[in-house]
C-alpha cells in the first residue's frame, strides 16, 4: 500500500511538472502571439501611413497637373492673341522679295511697287490703287553676312487691294522687276509663317497630284479631295482622314 502511494506521488508530482512546462509554453507562446500582433499592427499602421502619404502625394501631382494644363492653356490663348494681334496689324502688308539692294538710292520704295504693278499688272496699274501707308527694306540695317537682298514691306491703306494684287500675282504666277523675277506675298508674324511653313513638303506634293492645295488663314490647309474641298489645322487631323482613305494615303506617306 505504501509503496502504491508513492507511485502515486510520484505520477502527480511529474503530471504537476508536466503542467507547469506546458503553462509555461503557453505562456511563452501568447507572449510571442502578442509580440507578432503588435508587429502586425505596427506594419498595419505603418502601411496606413504610407497609403495615405501615397493619397496625398497623388492628390498633390493631380492638382499640380491640373494647374500646368491651365497654365498650358493660358500660355497657348496669350501666344495666339499676340500672334493675331501682330497678324492684324500686318494684315494690309504686301512682302517683297528679290528686289536688288540700291534700287531706292535712285527712287522711293513707294515708286518700285508701283513700277512692279505696272510691269507685272498692265491692266491693274491703269487703275487707282490705294494710298500706300509706308514703305520700306527690312530689317532697316543691312547684314554683311547675308548676301540676299532685303526685303521690301509695303503697308497699304485697304486690304482688298492688298488682296487684289496677291491674287493677281497667284494666278500670273511669275511676278517680275525690271524682267527679274521677285516674289510678292501676304506679311505674317513669325509664328504664323512657322506654322505656314510646315505646309510646304506637303503642299508641293499635292500640287504634283493637281488637288489645287492653298494655305489659308492663319495656317490651315485646303485642297481639293474627291470633288470637295478639304480644310485642315494640323497634320495630326490630316493623318486621321488620310488614314481612311488609301488613295491619299499614299500620295502623303512618309509626310505625316
Amino acid at each position: 500500500m505504501l509503496k502504491m502511494m508513492q507511485d502515486i506521488g510520484n505520477k502527480l508530482e511529474t503530471l504537476t511538472k508536466e503542467i507547469q512546462d506546458i503553462k509555461l509554453k503557453q505562456e511563452e507562446m501568447q507572449n510571442t502571439i502578442t509580440e507578432i500582433k503588435n508587429s502586425l499592427e505596427a506594419a498595419n499602421s505603418r502601411m496606413q501611413e504610407a497609403e495615405e502619404q501615397i493619397s496625398e502625394v497623388e492628390d498633390r501631382l493631380e492638382e499640380i497637373t491640373v494647374a500646368e494644363q491651365k497654365r498650358e492653356k493660358r500660355l497657348k490663348k496669350n501666344e495666339e492673341s499676340l500672334r493675331e494681334l501682330w497678324d492684324n496689324v500686318k494684315r494690309t502688308n504686301i512682302h517683297i522679295i528679290e528686289v536688288p539692294e540700291g534700287e531706292e538710292r535712285e527712287k522711293r520704295t513707294e515708286k518700285i511697287f508701283q513700277e512692279i504693278i505696272a510691269e507685272s499688272f498692265p491692266n491693274m496699274g491703269k487703275e487707282p490703287l490705294t494710298q500706300i501707308q509706308e514703305a520700306q527694306r527690312v530689317p532697316y540695317k543691312i547684314n554683311p553676312r547675308r548676301n540676299t537682298p532685303r526685303h521690301i514691306i509695303i503697308k497699304l491703306t485697304k486690304i482688298k487691294d492688298k488682296e487684289k494684287i496677291l491674287k493677281a500675282a497667284r494666278e500670273k504666277k511669275q511676278v517680275t522687276y525690271k524682267g527679274t523675277p521677285i516674289r510678292l506675298s501676304a506679311d505674317f508674324s513669325a509664328e504664323t509663317l512657322q506654322s505656314r511653313r510646315e505646309w510646304h513638303d506637303i503642299l508641293n506634293v499635292m500640287k504634283g497630284k493637281n488637288l489645287q492645295p492653298r494655305i489659308l488663314y492663319p495656317a490651315r490647309l485646303s485642297f481639293r479631295f474627291e470633288g470637295e474641298i478639304k480644310t485642315f489645322s494640323d497634320k495630326q487631323k490630316l493623318r486621321e482622314f488620310s488614314n481612311t482613305k488609301p488613295a491619299l494615303q499614299q500620295i502623303l506617306k512618309e509626310l505625316l
